[in-house]
């Protein structure tokens, strides 16, 4: 157990949490980041990627509705501007089809809102996310080692058990490449792994349609775009980025019929948007984008273009959310990390070839 986690622990039981709970400790918003509600199904997914079952998922809600103000992405600018309250915007990742049929039906029951933030890509064409696939090629291997050949700075070892490391490291190698190589690599990972290509097949209900998005907004959720292909932007041409944002965000608008103000960065960790990506979520009308690699949000002086939010995995205890919503200065504050791995900025990159 950590420091954080023992503190934690330690506020519960002396009941000092729920004290604090009620205490106006900060103010402002926290924006919590979730991707997928259930239990991992051994498929082809990253079972890095669950949040919390669905009876974590509604335990979290209760807590939340007792002690803070749940916004939506409708009523953020407002809660962005106020100089009191303690703000809670509850946002999913991606676009999973659990988030329908498990999360939403538990927001409804508690009359809360969520934002979800689409990658409309997989809607149109729904296929294996790039970090699915590479979870899968790593677990799936009877190899015991993987060599760098040219891709990486060293060879990894996949190990025995779920082999999670292996995992997170090809991931931030992925991270680290341009987007016109990011293709090429995972078909060397499925050679050098002699798996092949995960079937596109598997993920044939993996995502949401169009149908369940336009069913949700009718019950009050939010919506905003996540690009298209969900690439690291920053690693993108300028061209590249303005296709990746703008088509996410006609996408949204035009099945929604309404405006699309609200963006969530691709993997959201410092050094996957730039300048240019700002500049794109510009051209496209977004006016608030939102980063991922923890902290929250203090009244007066933010930026709008990198709103920070921390992450909800299945490793996060009961004791350890409740103090992160109670003190998200010390349980949320920001981590040199971000989406799907816990490192800031992409790998260092090996020596270049083309394979």
């Amino acid at each position: 157990m950590g420091r954080a986690e023992a503190l934690a622990a330690a506020l519960d039981r002396t009941g000092l949490g729920s004290i604090l709970a009620r205490v106006p400790a900060w103010r402002g918003v926290l924006a919590l980041t979730y991707h997928r509600i259930g239990r991992p199904d051994g498929g082809v997914h990253d079972p890095a990627l669950w949040s919390a079952t669905q009876e974590q998922f509604d335990a979290q809600l209760r807590f939340l509705a007792r002690h803070v103000e749940v916004v939506s992405g409708d009523e953020l600018p407002l809660a962005l501007a106020q100089r009191r309250g303690r703000h809670v915007a509850l946002t999913f990742d991606d676009g999973y089809r659990d988030n329908y049929e498990l999360a939403y039906p538990v927001l409804r029951a508690h009359g809360l809102p969520a934002t979800f933030f689409l990658t409309t890509g997989f809607l149109d064409r729904p296929h294996v996310a790039w970090w699915d696939e590479i979870s899968w090629i790593v677990r799936s291997s009877r190899r015991e080692a993987i060599d760098a050949d040219g891709w990486l700075s060293a060879p990894v070892r996949l190990g025995a058990g779920d082999r999670r490391a292996a995992a997170r490291a090809l991931v931030e190698r992925y991270w680290s490449l341009p987007a016109a190589r990011t293709e090429p690599y995972l078909d060397w990972l499925a050679r050098a792994c002699a798996t092949g290509r995960a079937d596109p097949a598997a993920a044939a209900s993996t995502w949401m349609t169009w149908g369940m998005v336009r069913e949700m907004r009718a019950g009050g959720m939010a919506f905003g775009a996540h690009s298209v292909d969900h690439p690291v932007l920053a690693r993108c041409t300028g061209d590249a980025q303005a296709l990746e944002i703008g088509g996410s965000v006609a996408r949204v608008r035009e099945q929604l019929g309404e405006p699309v103000s609200l963006f969530a960065y691709p993997v959201g960790g410092r050094g996957t948007f730039d300048a240019t990506t700002r500049a794109r979520l510009r051209d496209a009308g977004i006016t608030h984008a939102f980063s991922f690699y923890g902290g929250h949000r203090r009244p007066g002086g933010h930026d709008p273009l990198d709103i920070p939010r921390a992450f909800v995995g299945p490793a996060i205890s009961p004791a350890r959310f409740r103090a992160r919503v109670a003190l998200p200065q010390v349980f949320a504050r920001p981590l040199p990390g971000g989406k799907k791995t816990t490192a800031s900025a992409p790998a260092p990159r090996a020596r270049e070839r083309n394979p």
